[in-house]
């Protein structure tokens, strides 16, 4: 018998000084059971940054051919394409290819550090692709406020991410390894 994903229900409220994004979201997370909690809570991170009112989590780990989350637009096609992890050059490429913007979040900095040497002269040839990195640290303190029901405050300014719960505050960096040109 195969193992369900555990169900995680967030209510955010984003105040994105940045963009002059500001929206209250209900999500539904689906945590495949050979998901880390920390992956879970990037992927969650992720829709914080590009907050929007069409941005959907797609079956992720479930689906080879989707990203993690995407916009889509009113003709169907892909307006933002978010992905996780150290995917190879392959798959970067379909994601350019097929998308307007492509957000990649890296994590987990030994592998992180050598795949990023490996494969920064041939990723920068993506015009439309942002490379984002977040350290061991920082995504062990994200990954404290996971629970199945989570509510968060997340405003964003200068780039920076404050996350807030009710019992935790957390100052979020990034680290930008590649911009689109």
């Amino acid at each position: 018998m195969a193992l369900k994903a555990t169900i995680y229900k967030a209510v955010i409220n984003v105040a994105d000084m940045d963009r002059h994004q500001y929206l209250d979201a209900t999500l539904t997370l689906a945590r495949h059971p050979s998901e880390t909690q920390e992956r879970m809570m990037l992927r969650l991170l992720a829709w914080i940054k590009y907050a929007s009112e069409r941005l959907q989590f797609t079956r992720g780990l479930s689906a080879e051919e989707e990203p993690e989350a995407w916009l889509r637009n009113d003709h169907l096609g892909i307006d933002l394409w978010i992905e996780l992890g150290l995917p190879d050059e392959r798959r970067v490429k379909k994601a350019c290819t097929q998308s307007a913007e492509v957000a990649l979040f890296t994590y987990n900095s030994r592998a992180a550090d050598i795949w990023w040497q490996q494969n920064q002269s041939r990723l920068s040839q993506f015009k439309n692709l942002s490379i984002w990195y977040l350290d061991d640290a920082q995504l062990a303190q994200l990954s404290a406020f996971a629970a199945r029901t989570m509510t968060l405050q997340a405003t964003i300014q200068e780039g920076t991410i404050w996350l807030s719960d009710n019992d935790n505050n957390l100052e979020i960096q990034l680290t930008a390894w590649q911009q689109p040109a």
